[in-house]
C-alpha cells in the first residue's frame, strides 16, 4: 500500500476529477494503484460531483480524537475513527470510510478496498478557508520538538540513528503518485507530517526505541508518545491536504 492514507490521495485526485482534468474513473485508479479490488466508491464520488460539490475533503481521526471529521452519528464517527481516514464532502454533507483488508494465501496476498457511505451535516465552507499552512507547520514542529523532550525523559527516541533509518527507508516514495498540481507549499508540509506520522506508527516497533529490559511504566509511557506524536501528524496532514483540494477546487489561492 502507499505510505500516504488512502483518502489523502482519494482527495486530492477526486478534486483533479471534478474540475475536469479527467475522469473520475482514471481518478480513482490514480489513487490507489497497489489496490486490487475496490468497491462503493465511485457512484458516491460521481452523485456529489453532479450535484455541484467541487472539493473533496479529508479527515484523519482516531479513537478519542475526531479532529476534523464533521458531524455524524456515533455508527459513522465510531467507523472512520477506526478506519483512521475518511472523506467528506463540505456541501450537502456526507462521509465515505474506507474498510482495508487483506485476502489470498500466504505469499500471493491482494488487498481490498470497500466504502461505506454515511450522511454528514454539511461544513461551513469558512472554517476551512481558516486553515493556514505556516501555522500547521509551525504548530507541528513545536509539537515534534515537546514529544522530543518528552522521549528524552522517558528513555528512547524515535529519531536515534537506528530508528530513523529503518523509518526514513520507507519515507523515500511516501508522496509519489500525487497530481503535479498540488501546490508546493501545501506538499512541503505534507511531507514533515507523513514523515512524522511515520516515524510514530514504525517507532512502536522498532529495536531503536531501545524497549529491551524497560519497565512496563516506561514502555507505557513511549507508547503513550506515539500514539501523541501520530495524532498531531495526522491532524497536520489532513490541514494541508485540504489546503491543497481547496486550491486545486479554486476556493483560495496557492
Amino acid at each position: 500500500m502507499p505510505e500516504l492514507p488512502a483518502c489523502v490521495r482519494v482527495a486530492l485526485w477526486t478534486t483533479i476529477a471534478w474540475r475536469g482534468d479527467i475522469a473520475l474513473p482514471d481518478a480513482i485508479e490514480r489513487s490507489l494503484p497497489d489496490v486490487d479490488h475496490v468497491t462503493g466508491i465511485a457512484p458516491t464520488l460521481q452523485a456529489w460531483g453532479d450535484i455541484g460539490e467541487r472539493a473533496l475533503l479529508v479527515a484523519l481521526p482516531r479513537p478519542g480524537c475526531l479532529d476534523g471529521l464533521p458531524r455524524c452519528a456515533p455508527d459513522a464517527a465510531g467507523h472512520a475513527a477506526q478506519a483512521g481516514e475518511c472523506v467528506h464532502v463540505a456541501g450537502a454533507g456526507g462521509v465515505l470510510v474506507p474498510t482495508l483488508t487483506e485476502y489470498g494465501p500466504d505469499g500471493d496476498t491482494g488487498v481490498r478496498i470497500d466504502w461505506t457511505g454515511y450522511d454528514a451535516e454539511p461544513t461551513p465552507r469558512h472554517r476551512l478557508e481558516m486553515l493556514d499552512l505556516r501555522q500547521t507547520e509551525r504548530e507541528l514542529l513545536d509539537r515534534m520538538r515537546h514529544h522530543s523532550e518528552q522521549f528524552e525523559s522517558a528513555g528512547g527516541h524515535p529519531w536515534e540513528r537506528e530508528a530513523r533509518a529503518e523509518a526514513e527507508a520507507g519515507l523515500r516514495h511516501s508522496l509519489w503518485g500525487l497530481p503535479e498540481q498540488v501546490p508546493d507549499k501545501a506538499l512541503h508540509v505534507m511531507a514533515i507530517a507523513a514523515g512524522a506520522a511515520q516515524l510514530a506508527d514504525r517507532g512502536r516497533s522498532l529495536t531503536g526505541l531501545g524497549s529491551h529490559g524497560v519497565d512496563a511504566t516506561t514502555a507505557g509511557r513511549r507508547e503513550q508518545l506515539l500514539r501523541s506524536l501520530g495524532s498531531d501528524a495526522d491532524r497536520a496532514l489532513a490541514e494541508a491536504t485540504n489546503v491543497a483540494v481547496m486550491v486545486l477546487a479554486g476556493w483560495r489561492s496557492a
